[in-house]
């Protein structure tokens, strides 16, 4: 009938998103407002573009009322700036204004990817690369992480590289690499490019899978408390400050299946603080102490996997068979270990960029290694930075007040949801 379809028009209408970008509000960030019903999984979607755009978030507030949610984000560039590119504004307005998944890249029709995981060692990616680079797989796209002695690594191979009888002899060559001497678990898995809605939530996803218990060096503070009055769980995560920080704690909240009702993110002089109220999915907080450890390991783990300090290596340059294998075959020479990769083509050209370390994980980078890589690489098409993040240290009470002007925009578009928070009883004063 005509009323209903009139109806479901009206539903529709009222479910879809609505985002407003603010740039007169706050005099040093960019506001983003998500008003939208509540769905599971909306707040990772929205922390996701931010992230994949490379924006931080130096402030958030985040809160629920019955059906519906409102997200608050305080965002810059990678400068510091606030946002002004008209393309990156309008993308950031389609990508959260509607429910509709964006279909697949076209960069990624017609690609397989291998999931790789396994015992890690110096050496093992340049072996990786080597065996596909034997066997003229051509690498499209590759992302690799390492931590704790364990390695995930997706790589982007195309359909006619990798048949069935290709990815059987592929797996046949790299599973004792990736499983080592010791024989620890590792191995490779081949499934349509399609099938990895997202490449950081995956590879978060298998190094969850195998993660480590041992803990012998200093983590990031992530408490997990109970607040039965409220039938929350509170969680609550202080470190120094890093790109993409909030969307690797959102995606293991979710990937856990826990769903967040509220929160507050704030940074301060290098310094983050957040603070999650969750449930699970079925409403109820965690129940036990056992639980609250596991969250609280798992998330530390999350946070730990892209903070490390070496040295970020950026390699532009003609993309060429084999390039990968040498490439890396060169850092192992010269006794680099490589943390994390990201590996991309464009048209003929190789866009490619390595996290480093010693040969033993979180050992300094001499010099003497730096330069021998770029006179084997070239000079040219190589840039070096040095990545040096903090250690990881609880931060102590301060006043939280933004001195330079950004706490401004809390009483704008963050005003409202501030005001939940305080009515819900979640923050002491508004």
């Amino acid at each position: 009938m005509e009323w209903l379809d009139e109806y479901e028009k009206l539903v529709i209408r009222m479910d879809t998103p609505k985002v407003v970008i603010d740039n007169a509000a706050c005099p040093t960030a960019t506001l983003v407002q998500v008003d939208s019903a509540r769905k599971r999984g909306v707040l990772l979607e929205a922390v996701q573009v931010l992230a994949d755009l490379d924006l931080s978030v130096k402030k958030a507030y985040i809160s629920s009322d019955g059906r519906w949610f409102m997200d608050v984000f305080h965002v810059t560039d990678r400068h510091g700036r606030k946002l002004t590119d008209d393309s990156v504004i309008s993308y950031i307005q389609q990508s959260l204004g509607t429910w509709t998944k964006p279909s697949q890249p076209s960069a990624l029709e017609g690609l397989t990817v291998l999931e790789l995981t396994g015992a890690d060692r110096t050496g093992l990616i340049s072996e990786v690369f080597a065996v596909l680079a034997d066997m003229d797989c051509s690498v499209v796209d590759a992302r690799a992480w390492s931590h704790r002695g364990r390695l995930a690594c997706l790589v982007y191979l195309r359909d006619e590289d990798a048949d069935a009888v290709r990815v059987a002899h592929i797996e046949a060559r790299l599973a004792p690499l990736l499983r080592g001497d010791s024989g620890a678990s590792g191995g490779v898995v081949a499934v349509p490019a399609c099938a990895v809605a997202h490449a950081d939530r995956r590879l978060h996803q298998l190094m969850y899978a195998a993660r480590d218990q041992d803990r012998a060096f200093p983590t990031p503070s992530v408490s997990v408390e109970s607040w039965a009055e409220r039938g929350y769980s509170v969680v609550t995560v202080q470190c120094p400050d890093r790109p993409k920080l909030l969307y690797d704690v959102v995606c293991t909240l979710t990937d856990m299946d826990y769903l967040v009702f509220h929160g507050t993110i704030d940074t301060n002089c290098g310094e983050a603080r957040q603070e999650f109220y969750i449930r699970h999915a079925d409403g109820s907080p965690i129940s036990s102490e056992a639980e609250m450890q596991r969250v609280s390991q798992c998330l530390q783990d999350a946070i730990e996997r892209r903070s490390f300090e070496g040295v970020r290596l950026e390699l532009s340059t003609p993309d060429r068979p084999g390039l990968l294998s040498d490439v890396t075959r060169t850092f192992r020479e010269n006794g680099l270990l490589v943390a994390q990769a990201e590996v991309s083509t464009k048209g003929d050209m190789a866009s490619n960029v390595f996290y480093v370390t010693g040969t033993t994980a979180g050992q300094a980078v001499h010099q003497s290694a730096i330069e021998a890589v770029r006179e084997r690489i070239g000079n040219d098409c190589l840039v070096v930075e040095e990545h040096r993040p903090q250690l990881y240290q609880k931060t102590q009470p301060d006043d939280r007040d933004d001195r330079n002007g950004g706490g401004i925009g809390l009483f704008h578009l963050g005003n409202f949801v501030k005001r939940n928070l305080y009515h819900l009883g979640l923050i002491r004063s508004w």
